[in-house]
């Protein structure tokens, strides 16, 4: 799920900046921008996740301050975890379809669209392939930690949790102010420096909760298919969760390794800019 993550933020924020010189230098037409309406839509969906996301790491630290432990602290941010996560299937958190909003010869400014700007127009883009891709994480607070009550009191989900909400709160920040050319270099430099801890953070609790709900799983036959029936079919959802756990092996460390790459880049790129100031 993290490993998808990852996907996204180095497509979609660092893929072609390396070209955009190249494409001034020789007069090629620049794309035009999302206009006045949908720049407004997309300022306002990524301001509303950005305080969703807060109100969550809020919940964290009150419910810590309440409680003293950091154990089961879950529950007090259940219910906005579920509706902003479940939220982000408006997005594409695996091909971003990109604007080029700005091009100079540092690079290409870019900002990741909904899908449902890919299936009204405003962007080519595949529906099928970004829908699949942001279901990952949907999927683990779903079918994982809502469907097992019993690892919801697992400290892996914490683990998970407190990862994500502190890259979104970045990410959410880092496209707004990019819709509104006033990109920080504290909130560009977060993007593309804290996943460095946050993603393997994120992926270790992934793992470890679907590890924890294997034996409930087995025990329950959750979703599972047996032979015989009327379809002839069968499905085992202990063995599919092993599978995911499984692709996270040779998955994650490509994409972990072509962040840093994207990292050395982009953030080369603005260092070099401020030379030229």
């Amino acid at each position: 799920m993290a490993a998808a993550a990852a996907t996204a933020a180095a497509k979609g924020n660092g893929g072609g900046g390396g070209r955009a010189g190249a494409g001034d230098a020789s007069g090629t037409r620049k794309k035009k921008g999302p206009g006045p309406l949908a720049t407004a839509y997309l300022v306002i969906y990524n301001v509303v996740m950005t305080a969703g996301w807060l109100v969550i790491a809020v919940g964290l630290v009150r419910a810590y301050l309440a409680k003293g432990s950091y154990h089961s602290l879950y529950y007090s941010i259940e219910k906005p975890l579920k509706f902003f996560q479940t939220g982000a299937l408006l997005e594409s958190l695996g091909q971003y379809s990109s604007l080029k909003l700005q091009r100079s010869k540092f690079g290409v400014k870019t900002i990741r669209l909904p899908i449902l700007h890919c299936a009204i127009g405003i962007v080519p883009s595949s529906v099928v392939l970004t829908s699949f891709q942001v279901m990952s994480r949907v999927f683990l607070i779903w079918a994982v930690t809502h469907s097992v009550k019993e690892v919801q009191s697992e400290d892996s989900v914490l683990l998970f949790v407190i990862a994500w909400t502190i890259t979104e709160i970045i990410r959410y920040s880092f496209y707004t102010f990019s819709l509104l050319n006033h990109l920080p270099y504290l909130i560009k430099w977060a993007r593309y420096t804290l996943f460095i801890v946050l993603y393997p953070m994120g992926v270790s609790g992934e793992l470890l909760t679907i590890y924890a709900a294997l034996p409930f799983v087995r025990q329950a036959g959750l979703y599972s298919i047996s032979l015989p029936n009327k379809y002839n079919f069968s499905f085992d959802y202990h063995a599919f969760l092993i599978l995911i756990m499984i692709s996270y092996i040779p998955i994650f460390p490509q994409l972990y390794f072509h962040m840093i790459h994207q990292r050395r880049k982009i953030l080369s790129h603005t260092e070099e800019h401020k030379k030229f100031e």
